[in-house]
């Protein structure tokens, strides 16, 4: 057989047997051979440096496991290298103020705490710093205006020639130390961008517009605090044209870029404002002028001027991004309306920058240029260098107003005014020892900003205890290994827990015969593997479970179980077998030998009705029950129980006086005179009961019933009955009398008032039909004359 699928063959055993093995200890199916190797596995693997911590069967890789479970399985030492992070350089970050009298240089203003660190790393485990952002009041700025010249920006020029002092005059307002610097560009000087007839190179305008050669990019007027040698050089700057639309400002800016030295830049706050009327060409275009080498990235400046248009392509958007990036520029679009969304797009692929309207003649670049300036301070965004293999970074923001925010969010607070201060949580992690495990450096700093952070990561590949290792160790097999850590690393061809055999050797029937029982074909009991004549166990899935023995015969999970719990929880098993915890015994630990728990309340041992068995009674009278045999539920109750033995004994009565000399000898009865005088439970060491019986002539009689420690039940018996007296029968009369009194004056009341409503009633509705008569007052209605005239109809009045 192949010796490679021999030693997969045996790491599969020693694995369990599976290479599908589910989920158990992490740090155990690593199966790492060496303290270097376990480490690598995760932050809570150790390494077990006791040369006698292994038993019999056990292999090598049981020294790598959960620290807590080493702890348990009595390591004294254990190897655990944990990461740290030091401070290497913290100056604080600078207050100053724009009034004060003391000016700082640029490299003496701090906005960015601390600012060196190490970083050590042990894979899985994050180190978690906290970095301070503060913007600085009156820091310096260096603003460089690049222009497009092409002949559509003829009227935005004429406003362009007065920005120095204006400009300066308004800067004045956020910083003292202000510098400004002008460049203009137009376009590669190749068809089919401009025309190269002889006449039109030298004045690309028509209609007789003076216009000046065409050109790529021209530094005209490097930074300076001058606002009127700005004026000066921008007025004697002339328009230019070209025949497409698109225009070669990439070229411009990534020369304005990488030329740090001509273009004069500080380490202070950089702004490039670039201002146009029209779109970009971009790597790729340059194919259509013949152009096709790729833009190298570097300064190409001679006489102020961009000398290798015709001869490398426009830069890609991605290769602006890294060198403004690199070199802290913070870019201002300053675009007419029409070519908004262009640029809105572009800024979204570059960070730290931002997009202004121009007017049509860029009369308001000045406030478009300080909108824009406060907008890009306002906004810290965090960015670090390319990080090593395995190894990752995280943020989370501490902002003004208690904001924060995590992941993407993380890197970045806005809103921050000048003397504002934001925190970040910065945390670092490796997965994984790189390879060669060498310190590297990485940076991280906010956008636009030339400070940073800078962090040496160094990277824990390896123990302290493996500097000490002793090479070709007689412990070894005789130098076939190191002996390091309390183990042996084996030379390349030797494996084994001691490398006590070849790799040539792993498989032979003599040496198997070594891995046999006695009068046994089974090898290691089917429970390992046999590796240089010696079992190496199977490891379980549960790494608290383990073969062990010289043939693997043994286990510590095969022993008997009570409540579903190995060895009752009350014990360990041993090589199948509980050993059980002290006051327990039983095959599987299930009986308790204490008593304690078969007390009753009255102190007796089971009630006096049963006998304590592991820690259970057992009662022996079938009435009682429960766990101290207590529990009676077809008996009466103990006051019920006694009370005609007390009756008896105590009164003399009872349904028991006839036997109670025989019957209820069984207490004793002390008589107190007063209820005050029983005792009270809180005067008892034991339990004691009080009741309340009513006999035959309904009177009560009060008494406790108590057994003490030495089992005497006693009783105390109030000497006195509580019979109820007759009834008053003079005080019942004289109540009767006057409650009927007393309810026929109520309800001759009632009939009273009921009587006077009803009047008042009948009255008022008499007064109403009196107002409402009509009476006639001129004579009597039910008046009639005496008198009759009858007149003759025949008399003439003759």
């Amino acid at each position: 057989m192949d010796l490679s699928l021999l030693l997969i063959a045996a790491l599969s055993a020693a694995l369990g047997g599976s290479w599908a093995q589910q989920d158990g200890s992490i740090c155990i199916k690593a199966n790492a051979q060496s303290c270097g190797e376990c480490i690598q596995v995760s932050e809570i693997c150790g390494w077990c440096t006791d040369e006698t911590f292994l038993s019999e069967g056990e292999s090598k890789s049981a020294r790598c496991d959960d620290v807590n479970y080493l702890k348990k399985k009595n390591c004294n030492n254990i190897e655990n290298p944990r990461g740290r992070t030091d401070v290497i350089q913290n100056k604080s970050v600078t207050i100053r103020n724009k009034d004060g009298n003391i000016k700082l240089k640029p490299e003496e203003i701090t906005q960015i705490q601390p600012q060196k660190l190490k970083v050590t790393l042990r894979s899985g485990e994050p180190q978690t710093f906290d970095l301070k952002f503060k913007r600085a009041e009156d820091y310096p700025i260096d603003l460089y205006y690049l222009m497009d010249l092409s002949f559509s920006m003829k009227d935005d020029l004429e406003n362009v020639k007065n920005l120095g002092t204006d400009l300066m005059r308004e800067m004045r307002e956020i910083t003292s130390d202000f510098r400004i610097g002008f460049g203009s560009f137009v376009e590669k000087t190749v068809m089919p961008y401009i025309s190269t007839t002889p006449a039109r190179l030298i004045n690309p305008c028509s209609n007789n517009e003076n216009c000046t050669s065409p050109f790529s990019y021209k530094n005209v007027l490097k930074l300076t605090s001058n606002g009127d040698r700005f004026n000066e050089l921008v007025s004697r700057q002339q328009i230019s044209g070209n025949l497409d639309s698109p225009e070669g400002g990439f070229d411009a800016i990534m020369q304005v870029a990488v030329c740090e030295e001509q273009i004069g830049w500080r380490n202070v706050t950089r702004l490039l404002v670039f201002s146009t009327d029209a779109g970009f060409h971009f790597a790729g275009d340059g194919k259509l002028g013949g152009i096709v080498l790729p833009n190298d990235g570097k300064c190409h400046l001679e006489n102020d001027v961009y000398s290798m248009s015709h001869y490398y392509d426009y830069p890609s958007i991605a290769h602006l991004v890294q060198k403004l990036s690199d070199h802290n520029i913070q870019t201002i679009f300053a675009v007419t309306e029409e070519f908004q969304p262009v640029y809105q797009e572009l800024k979204n692929l570059i960070p730290k920058s931002a997009v202004g309207t121009l007017s049509s003649n860029s009369s308001n670049v000045i406030k478009l240029i300080i909108d824009a300036y406060n907008s890009l301070s306002s906004e810290v965004i965090l960015e670090n260098s390319k990080l090593p293999e395995g190894v990752s970074i995280s943020y989370k923001a501490f902002c003004k107003n208690g904001v924060q925010g995590t992941e993407d969010n993380g890197r970045k607070c806005t809103n921050i005014s000048i003397g504002d201060e934001v925190s970040f949580k910065i945390s670092i992690e490796s997965q994984k020892c790189p390879s060669g495990g060498k310190p590297e450096v990485i940076t991280v700093k906010p956008l636009g900003f030339n400070e940073e952070v800078s962090i040496e990561l160094n990277f824990i590949c390896d123990c302290e205890c493996a500097k000490k290792g002793e090479p070709n160790s007689p412990k070894c097999h005789g130098g076939n290994g190191i002996f390091e850590c309390g183990a042996c690393k084996c030379n390349e061809g030797r494996i084994g827990r001691e490398c006590e055999c070849s790799k040539d050797e792993v498989r032979s029937d003599d040496l198997d015969a070594n891995c046999r029982k006695p009068n046994s074909t089974d090898i290691c009991s089917n429970n390992g593997e046999c590796l240089c004549g010696t079992c190496e166990c199977k490891k379980r899935e549960n790494p608290a479970e383990v073969y062990s023995g010289k043939y693997c015969e043994c286990d510590n999970f095969n022993c008997d179980r009570s409540g579903n719990l190995l060895c009752g929880g009350h014990g360990r098993c041993e090589c199948r077998k509980c050993i059980c915890d002290a006051n327990y015994t039983g095959n599987a630990c299930e009986c308790s030998l204490d008593k304690s728990t078969c007390f009753a309340k009255n102190g007796q041992l089971c009630n006096g009705r049963g006998k304590c068995e592991c820690g259970i009674c057992k009662c022996e009278d079938p009435k009682f029950q429960g766990p101290t045999c207590e529990v009676c539920p077809t008996c009466p109750g103990v006051c019920t129980e006694h009370k005609d033995c007390v009756q008896c004994r105590a009164f003399g009565d009872g349904e028991k006086k006839e036997m109670c000399q025989k019957e209820c000898s069984y207490f004793n009865l002390i008589k107190v005179k007063d209820r005050k005088d029983l005792p009270q439970p809180t005067d008892q060491s034991f339990p004691l009961t009080h009741c309340k019986e009513k006999d035959a002539n309904d009177c009560w009689f009060y008494y406790t019933y108590a057994i003490t420690k030495n089992s005497t039940k006693e009783v105390f018996v109030v000497e006195k009955l509580d019979c109820p007296s007759g009834p008053d029968i003079i005080p019942i009369v004289a109540g009767v009398v006057a409650g009927i009194v007393l309810i026929g004056l109520a309800l001759l009341l009632i009939w009273k008032l009921l009587m006077i409503i009803h009047d008042r009633r009948e009255f008022a509705k008499f007064e109403k039909e009196k107002m409402n008569a009509k009476w006639d007052t001129g004579e009597n209605p039910i008046y009639k004359s005496a008198v009759t005239t009858v007149i003759n109809p025949k008399y003439e009045g003759k």
